[in-house]
């Protein structure tokens, strides 16, 4: 196994728990058009699909022509309004400084025009040499399009990088390269390693080659 040169970290899930705001923000459309709230399954879906894919299944029971509308209404949403309900890691900026010079770090998420504004006024932009989003790749999540287009950014090899996850989206995501996989907060999910905070990831022996 060659040295681990690269993180690359999803978003919702791991570095924010974003659940809260994903539902505000998706009711907020629902609402708007007159339609129930998203029951828990679609809550789930939402919270690890991009946008596009999570309007088209929030709004699957209602006429074709109404996903065109809610995507025309969201466009006029200011996001901002939503992050203020996101919170933040306690101890991600701690690990992220700790990672810096010794690995390059990346994030690929299914959030699409978002995440520079999340990353911005969380003050953690700097932290990051490559991101990639759902609407950097013809494949979003599960697809592993983004790894790949990340490695190729940095010129390494898939056992060169991890990824950290905490859904079954973001499983397929490493599967699909093979790539080693650290599961955030989900003891349940099949993968290499099992962490509850970033620091612990700081203390698995991949970091110690």
């Amino acid at each position: 196994m060659s040295k681990l040169k690269l993180v690359i970290f999803d978003c919702d899930g791991v570095m924010f728990d974003s659940r809260e705001a994903n539902r505000l923000y998706y009711n907020q459309l629902l609402e708007n058009f007159g339609y129930r709230p998203m029951d828990l399954d679609e809550l789930e879906y939402v919270h690890t699909h991009n946008v596009l894919d999570s309007v088209r299944y929030i709004f699957r029971h209602y006429p074709p022509a109404e996903t065109d509308r809610a995507h025309e209404y969201r466009k006029q949403l200011d996001y901002t309004d939503f992050i203020r309900h996101m919170t933040m890691e306690p101890d991600l900026k701690e690990f992220l400084t700790l990672l810096k010079p010794d690995y390059h770090t990346a994030i690929s998420t299914n959030r699409t025009t978002t995440m520079p504004t999340l990353l911005e006024m969380f003050g953690i932009e700097s932290y990051f040499d490559k991101v990639i989003t759902a609407f950097d790749v013809a494949h979003p999540k599960p697809h592993p399009e983004a790894l790949t287009v990340i490695l190729d950014h940095f010129d390494l090899k898939v056992d060169e990088a991890v990824f950290i996850g905490d859904s079954m989206v973001d499983k397929k995501h490493a599967d699909g390269l093979g790539m080693r996989l650290i599961a955030f907060k989900n003891p349940a999910l099949p993968a290499d390693y099992h962490v509850s905070s970033f620091m612990e990831i700081a203390r698995l022996d991949l970091f110690r080659n």
